[in-house]
């Protein structure tokens, strides 16, 4: 009986420790697999903040050199010129959607590699370019190109970056936006203006950087299949959490954000668009120093939004507070831009609009919008988000640029931008207090 007893106990002591070594190897096992995660999303932000910088290259590129391309070209008014970008814009914004939806049903890399490659064919036919007709159509496929980006990039970072870090990894992979953006405007200037190159140069390089990018993604990306497992829990637990048209364009706190982002975005493409212009017609700036004083805008958004989203994340529950107090502050110095008399004061307000707008409030308004989208379907949640985004960059340079030709002065196009700002601030407010969420883990103001 002793030893039947012994038998037992010794079967059950090895069934234990076999139960133990088994629930340790699969502990190193998921262990070996979380640093793999891990490895993979930290290469994502790399990866997407990389392509945001070739990204914006391209859109600030031709700014600082308008007057060259129109004496080039032909071309008289400040409209026809604002058509070029407004036309880019519009093909980008119109992408938007059908990007998210195609995103979500083929897989976000194979969006985003044909995207680039078209990308790359636009900027090349834009160098080509020998009309105003020509820049036009270029412009528009190239705009085509850059249109797949935006949803399938956010979307995969929205499935890949842990929820507590997804505010300062947005704001990170949006500093490119910022580095291309100063490189685009610093790198236009000097080579054209001051060392004498000609504007077409810029396009090819820029073709160049966006096919290398390309073959980044497509040796790096993952497949989808791999990000739809990691995932499939999420999904199943929540079913009924299914991004779609009705419930995007109906749930009143979506809507708040694409009103707020229409806003935010007026402003931005004004400034990126009209501002070099601004500075050489109106406040006599010269030579690269028109593309210095207009990156500060870039410079000072790049530790702007790393500051704003890591205390967005320490304070998770304070994210509307964060972005209404942002897109207001930024609305004065965009009013202050031209109000101020001495250049001392206009390069002091350029530099706190970078610090304190567009670049610094979106990245904790998209970790935001992740927090109250729906979990399925993602990829078209940022789609039409970016869409409504989007929508300004096409009005804004042409409208900015009627205004300059009605008026003589760009002046009344900034104070416009600031009172679209000071609307959509109220309204996301106003509709945030109206629709509070209900629940422990909901996010406040």
């Amino acid at each position: 009986m002793c030893l039947e007893t012994y038998k037992a106990t010794r079967s059950a002591s090895l069934a234990s420790q076999l139960t133990t070594s088994v629930k340790e190897s699969a502990n190193m096992q998921q262990e070996q697999n979380e640093q793999g995660k891990m490895a993979y999303w930290k290469k994502i932000i790399v990866m997407f903040c990389l392509g945001w910088t070739v990204i914006w290259i391209y859109r600030t590129i031709l700014n600082p050199v308008l007057p060259e391309i129109q004496a080039d070209l032909g071309v008289t008014s400040d409209t026809s010129m604002g058509m070029i970008f407004s036309v880019f814009f519009f093909a980008y914004t119109a992408m938007q959607i059908p990007s998210g939806l195609l995103a979500d049903k083929f897989g976000r890399k194979t969006i985003i590699i044909p995207g680039f490659i078209l990308f790359t064919i636009g900027a090349l036919l834009v160098g080509f370019s020998t009309s105003l007709m020509f820049i036009l159509i270029a412009s528009f496929i190239t705009g085509l190109g850059q249109g797949t980006y935006y949803g399938p990039a956010y979307s995969i970072t929205s499935e890949t970056i842990p929820q507590e870090k997804r505010g300062i990894s947005t704001a990170i992979i949006n500093s490119g936006s910022a580095l291309g953006m100063a490189i685009g405007l610093i790198g236009s200037s000097f080579l054209v203006k001051d060392m004498g190159i000609d504007w077409r140069v810029l396009l090819f390089i820029t073709a160049a950087l966006s096919f290398s990018m390309m073959i980044v993604f497509a040796r790096n990306i993952k497949q989808q299949k791999a990000l739809i497992a990691n995932a499939a829990g999420k999904d199943d637990d929540n079913p009924q959490e299914k991004a779609s048209f009705k419930t995007l364009l109906t749930n009143p706190r979506m809507i708040a954000c694409y009103v707020l982002y229409f806003a935010t975005c007026y402003g931005y493409y004004m400034i990126v668009t009209w501002l070099p212009s601004y500075l050489q017609t109106e406040r006599g700036f010269t030579g690269s120093a028109i593309g210095f004083a207009a990156a500060l805008v870039a410079f000072s958004a790049v530790p702007g939004s790393l500051f704003f989203s890591r205390l967005s994340d320490k304070f998770n529950k304070k994210k509307i507070t964060f972005i209404i107090t942002l897109e207001l502050l930024a609305a004065g110095m965009l009013f202050l831009t031209v109000s101020v008399q001495t250049t001392t004061l206009l390069i002091v307000c350029l530099v706190l609009y970078g610090f304190l707008g567009k670049l610094a409030v979106e990245p904790i308004l998209i970790s935001y919008v992740a927090d109250i989208a729906p979990k399925k379907g993602i990829g078209t949640t940022f789609g039409v988000f970016n869409f409504f985004g989007m929508m300004s960059s096409v009005l804004a340079p042409l409208v900015t640029g009627l205004i300059s030709d009605a008026t003589g002065s760009k002046v009344l196009g900034f104070y416009l931008a600031t009172i679209i700002i000071i609307i959509g601030a109220t309204f996301m407010l106003i509709t945030n207090l109206r629709n509070k969420p209900q629940g422990p883990n909901t996010v406040s103001s």
